[in-house]
């Protein structure tokens, strides 16, 4: 049987001299030179192609004619017409760069009006050739020593092998691109990957649940009364947490990855229903329904700024990329939406007829665009760069918005016991979907969380958090702990396996991966 026949593998769809070729040439990248051309020698199979060893040999010896005979033969039977032109382009031009070196300017001449104005390439190309060449003979030409032009007879090999197709030549580090695709497909199947650390070749890849946060691992009490929001900050190392009680409070994450009380934020009037990290973790925001907008020094946990009056009703507040602009809406609608600095002077208003009540906005995290939530089931997206704007409308009412670290995509909660996932390029025409959870009446807040934002969750009317993956539109966690309804989540976005939720129960929970039962009992003491 000949040899590109022979096929291997259980399931006979691998063709054994392709098999060989592609190891081969990972010996090659790898440095093992004496491995590969052992393996070589012994299956009698090649890494390089004839066609390809020939027009090697033709290019390093100069013979130009030698090399457009052979890349013509190689055309009529792999080439199209595209990529026969580029290649051609590309030798013609190692062509005039030589033969102008070498005063040769009758074949050079030849070559730029005859030989390269028969390819299909642009004009404008064509005559950036004439140009650098005229710009290089000025220059350089006929300074050009042997030493470089064999190296520029090298470059040339590399080029042409990007464009050449299979089987002349084989795709740069094909071997591990194959590995990195079935890899790649494993860990996109596998429904519970959260870790950074590369995947073991000497099995299949499947993690188990202890890979996000599963259990309550520690519960915090310090607030009052009912607790509305929870976030970590940026950098993972503190959560903030806001209640009914007019209270914030700071927390610090240790590096047990317990949490130690740090501040309690005393200014509020009322109930406090939000808050928000500066990038830099710095400063935090808080903000009420029926509450003005205050700024904390974190470390202190001093008020620094008080921002508007009574009369000023804020129903949330964000920043920008350089911890030095924060925005904030207005669930008035003569109010609208305010940039301010961090001194309080404003920069920029939005208000007006056009502008309705704010439920809630958010900026994404590369300070490009200013999504809001308005009148209840609208999303704008406003460009701050161009303007331009984009609204989607919702059908039934949205409680909350938050958006991935990667700027790329944005969840809405609804009250019709939903959870919508939109790109915020809008490229899609519909959400994705998320169910499960229980919310008909009270304001739900979800987040992203995990390796990449992998998982969506979000807290629940029933006392429970719901966990997804955001390939698959059903729970594949719901964790329970709390006694009444969860109302906000917030999963660390450096300690990956580590989850909070906050809860009209007045507390707030930990949660982590599944313990023993003795360790967990003694971190909940």
């Amino acid at each position: 049987m000949d040899n590109s026949e022979i096929l291997i593998g259980p399931r006979g769809l691998i063709k054994r001299h392709e098999f060989v070729r592609v190891i081969v040439q990972c010996l090659y990248s790898l440095g093992c030179k004496n491995s590969a051309s052992c393996l070589e020698s012994e299956s009698g199979i090649l890494y390089k192609s004839v066609d390809f060893e020939k027009l090697e040999l033709q290019i390093l010896n100069g013979n130009w004619d030698g090399c457009i005979d052979t890349l013509n033969a190689i055309s009529g039977l792999n080439l199209n017409d595209e990529v026969r032109a580029s290649v051609l382009f590309l030798v013609f031009k190692q062509c005039l760069l030589e033969y102008l070196n070498r005063g040769e300017e009758s074949l050079a001449l030849d070559v730029l009006r005859k030989k390269v104005p028969s390819l299909i390439v642009s004009k404008e190309k064509v005559h950036n050739l004439a140009s650098s060449i005229v710009c290089l003979e000025e220059k350089e030409l006929g300074k050009i020593d042997e030493n470089a032009i064999f190296e520029f007879r090298k470059r040339l090999l590399v080029e042409l092998e990007r464009l050449l197709p299979p089987p002349i030549v084989l795709p740069q580090r094909r071997l591990e691109h194959l590995v990195e695709t079935a890899v790649t497909s494993q860990i996109d199947s596998c429904l519970y990957h959260n870790s950074p650390d590369a995947v073991s070749l000497y099995e299949d890849h499947c993690c188990g649940r202890d890979q996000i946060p599963t259990e309550t691992v520690q519960i915090l009490s310090e607030h009052k009364n009912e607790v509305w929001f929870v976030q970590f900050s940026n950098n993972g190392q503190y959560l903030a947490s806001s209640s009914s009680d007019c209270t914030a409070i700071i927390w610090k994450v240790l590096e047990d990855d317990t949490l130690t009380f740090k501040h309690t934020l005393r200014s509020h009037e009322n109930p406090v229903s939000f808050v928000a990290w500066s990038p830099d973790d710095s400063s935090l925001l808080t903000c009420g329904n029926a509450e003005v907008l205050k700024l904390w020094d974190v470390e202190t946990g001093i008020c620094k700024h008080t921002f508007g009056d009574h009369g000023f009703i804020v129903s949330s507040c964000a920043w920008f990329p350089d911890s030095k602009r924060l925005v904030c809406g207005s669930s008035d609608p003569e109010k609208g939406i305010f940039m301010w600095d961090c001194d309080g002077n404003e920069i920029k208003a939005w208000r007006g007829m056009r502008m309705p009540k704010v439920l809630d906005l958010a900026v994404t995290p590369d300070g490009e665009n200013l999504i809001s939530v308005l009148s209840d089931k609208d999303i704008r997206i406003l460009n701050l760069g161009t303007n331009a704007e984009r609204v989607i409308c919702e059908e039934h009412r949205i409680t909350s918005l938050s958006i991935s670290v990667d700027s790329k995509f944005f969840i809405v909660n609804l009250n019709s016991q939903e959870i919508h996932l939109w790109d915020v390029a809008g490229n899609w025409e519909k959400p994705l979907k998320y169910k499960g959870h229980k919310q008909n009446e009270y304001v739900i807040r979800s987040c992203f969380g995990g390796l990449d934002s992998t998982y969506i969750a979000s807290g629940s009317e029933n006392s429970q958090v719901y966990i997804w993956n955001r390939r698959s539109s059903k729970p594949i966690e719901v964790l329970i702990g709390h006694s009444m309804t969860v109302n906000c989540v917030s999963w660390n976005p450096k300690r990956l396996q580590m989850l909070a939720s906050a809860s009209d129960d007045h507390t707030i929970r930990i949660w982590g991966p599944s313990l023993s039962k003795k360790t967990q009992s003694e971190r909940l003491i």
